[in-house]
């Protein structure tokens, strides 16, 4: 069960690489469909995605983060081939059934394990108002790597954080200050940086990569609370 930790710093890693991808939003909460986005963070490893065996991306390359597309409520068999495969019968990541709630925001995260092994997560977004002038800051652990500790002036203020669990906090609108170390270190892998926190918004950062081969980075997803609109839909 991924735990959600209460702390003030962690998504300042999201500047020191650079990297970022569109801001996402909800669909107006009407009928019986979810919002899903997907983000590829499996290295080097361009992917089709089939969802109820049907061909939904193709060439998907990693790093990138696509949606929000609005999906029948209920479950939907997903999985992920080579990029250009004929078809799924020989997926790398899958098959796996992922059950959506009607109205629900969520991001299905193509990733590696802690050992390194392609998998596949799925993550519900909390798309919940939060208080005037304040943000959701969410930081999600997607990368071959052991656990990590959050630093703020090179202090940990949260320890442990394992793949892929992720830690949230409601802070005011402004900028944050954080880096990133393997827990029980204080030598930053990410960060440190800063980023700046949007009153009305849920800022989800995913680490991603290997620590191993030395590639570990971020991607964003901007997830505006309760308002927005969807880019497409996987309705068949």
């Amino acid at each position: 069960m991924r735990k959600k930790l209460l702390i003030g710093v962690l998504v300042g890693v999201v500047a020191a690489v650079g990297l970022a991808v569109p801001a996402q939003a909800s669909i107006p909460r009407f009928g019986g469909y979810a919002e899903v986005s997907v983000l590829h963070a499996v290295p080097n490893t361009p992917v089709d995605v089939y969802v109820d065996h049907h061909r939904v991306l193709r060439d998907f390359q990693p790093g990138s983060l696509v949606g929000p597309y609005r999906i029948r409520a209920g479950a939907h068999v997903v999985d992920l081939t080579l990029a250009n495969s004929r078809n799924d019968r020989s997926p790398v990541i899958g098959p796996v059934t992922l059950t959506f709630a009607r109205s629900k925001n969520y991001t299905i995260v193509a990733h590696l394990t802690a050992a390194g092994a392609p998998t596949a997560s799925l993550y519900t977004n909390d798309t919940s108002r939060t208080p005037r002038g304040e943000g959701r800051l969410i930081v999600r652990h997607d990368a071959a790597a052991p656990a990590v500790d959050i630093l703020a002036g090179g202090t940990a203020v949260v320890h442990g954080l394992t793949n892929p669990n992720e830690a949230a906090l409601v802070l005011p609108a402004g900028s944050i200050s954080a880096s990133v170390a393997l827990a029980g270190t204080t030598a930053p892998v990410i960060g440190p940086a800063t980023v700046t926190v949007s009153p009305g918004k849920d800022t989800i950062v995913y680490a991603w990569g290997s620590a191993a081969a030395g590639n570990l980075t971020v991607a964003i997803q901007t997830v505006r609370q309760q308002f927005g609109w969807y880019s497409g839909s996987w309705d068949w």
